[in-house]
């Protein structure tokens, strides 16, 4: 996981809330909106930490193996 902890505009905890929204969208194909409504994530600025994230961790490994 590469999730930031912290929101980055207001500074809210996003982090403890990746493992449920990872599961619920990516795995039970559920709208992330709705998740999110759901986990109680209202702020926009803290809803952009999860849609925007990319996990690229997989591709790091990558390369420096290389």
């Amino acid at each position: 996981m590469m999730m930031p902890v912290r929101c980055f505009s207001c500074g809210a905890v996003v982090a403890d809330k990746w493992a449920e929204y990872d599961k619920r969208v990516n795995k039970e194909k559920e709208d992330a909106g709705r998740v999110l409504d759901d986990m109680g994530v209202k702020r926009y600025c803290c809803r952009r930490m999860f849609i925007s994230n990319v996990e690229l961790i997989d591709e790091f490994i990558a390369v420096s193996k290389k």
